[in-house]
């Protein structure tokens, strides 16, 4: 069964989290991602990321790079460059999620590549753009969270700002860059001309502000924090003690509003004109959130699944151990299993993206430098005695 991208080539200069991530996507859906690491630094530091590592493997690693293929290649060597330049001419791609100021130095930019492959796209994901004052920084999701204000909407109003438990921002990062790319390649196809994306962390963190940056930048309303993780506007949107846990509510329309009325019994607060509409529920939630949690801390979570499932958006505050034992994931195709030479029978998230008729097979992420020989033998037409000397030599 063929997957969507078989046939797409791309070139990624990539470590760590954000960048494999996005490249993942693609490797999952049919891509050719060949992986280019440095031999002298022993390839991308994920590899070394406790706590279950081995020599130059890890589980860490393992999550962003399976499916791709791994080629030894020292890019700051002129002759390392020389082979890196025979492959862009067979490929569709270069990404990088480099240091802003990094892709020129290495030669990975469009300016670079487009008299060895006109049509080439080449993609940057870094911190802060390849262009701005600061591209020469380095960046990472935690920093990226606190100066794009998400720490301080995170978190209970009288604590200390908070971050996301997940990588929220290397993880749209990664999308926004695997789109981009897809984009750009979706140009090339039609023109012939290559292009150069340039994507950052900062400015899809930024992005993601969203409604909330249209409502400071047009009417300077600044959001704050909430207790119980409410919503900014719509109430009752925010998770509610129960008896035995905690539930998250969210009625995002009147319907839902009126059907939590009607099941739990509370017609007198469907009739209360304090809280008809959203604009009144927002001017009275002091009034009516005590109401409601002095009312769900009456029953156990899962009676109250029980009588809302199906008819108010809701669902349990559940622990990453239980969110990731939940059989419903199986049956979605979102636990994968892969087969590792070491560490055995590998369970992982599987790819969000469905597309009807293609079902991706996993692979383990490869080993440092595994396809080096194959990639310079078979696309290069490399003989063994060039490729032993390109080794000797700290090339590859």
């Amino acid at each position: 069964m063929s997957l969507p991208l078989e046939g797409l080539r791309v070139l990624a200069v990539s470590q760590f989290g954000a960048g494999p991530y996005g490249t993942l996507m693609l490797a999952d859906l049919g891509a050719e991602v060949i992986k280019i690491e440095d031999p002298a630094t022993r390839g991308d530091v994920a590899r070394s990321v406790p706590p279950y590592r081995l020599e130059d493997d890890s589980l860490y690693f393992q999550s962003f790079n399976r499916n791709k293929r791994s080629l030894l290649l020292n890019l700051g060597d002129p002759r390392g460059k020389a082979v890196f330049h025979r492959l862009v001419k067979i490929s569709d791609a270069v990404f990088n999620n480099l240091r802003g100021d990094v892709p020129a130095r290495l030669g990975l930019t469009y300016e670079a590549l487009r008299q060895h492959n006109p049509a080439i796209v080449c993609c940057s994901l870094s911190s802060f753009g390849r262009h701005g004052p600061r591209a020469s920084e380095p960046g990472y999701d935690p920093l990226m969270q606190a100066s794009a204000g998400y720490m301080s909407l995170t978190g209970e109003p009288d604590e200390p700002p908070a971050k996301c438990g997940v990588s929220v921002v290397d993880f749209a990062g990664g999308f926004a860059a695997a789109f981009g790319l897809m984009v750009g390649i979706f140009s090339s196809s039609k023109t012939g001309a290559g292009c150069e994306v340039d994507v950052s962390l900062a400015d899809t963190s930024v992005s993601m502000l969203n409604y909330l940056a249209i409502w400071y930048l047009n009417r300077g309303l600044e959001p704050v924090r909430n207790s119980a993780s409410a919503h900014s506007v719509l109430v009752p949107g925010q998770t509610f003690r129960t008896r035995d846990g905690h539930l998250a509510i969210f009625c995002a329309k009147e319907k839902f509003w009126t059907a939590l009325c009607k099941a739990t019994g509370r017609d007198d607060l469907l009739n209360d004109p304090r809280f008809n509409g959203f604009d009144q529920r927002h001017k009275h939630r002091e009034t009516l959130i005590p109401i409601l949690e002095k009312m769900f801390a009456g029953k156990g979570t899962a009676e109250w699944l029980a009588a809302l499932t199906g008819k108010v958006p809701c669902a349990p505050v559940r622990s990453v151990a239980e969110a990731l034992d939940d059989p419903e994931l199986v049956a979605n195709d979102m636990i994968a299993e892969v087969s590792h030479p070491v560490f055995g029978k590998i369970r992982e998230v599987g790819c969000p993206i469905k597309i009807s008729g293609s079902t991706p097979e996993y692979r383990p992420a490869p080993a440092l430098g595994q396809d080096t020989e194959e990639i310079l033998q078979t696309y290069l037409g490399c003989s063994a005695e060039e490729i032993e000397e390109l080794r000797s030599e700290g090339i590859v």
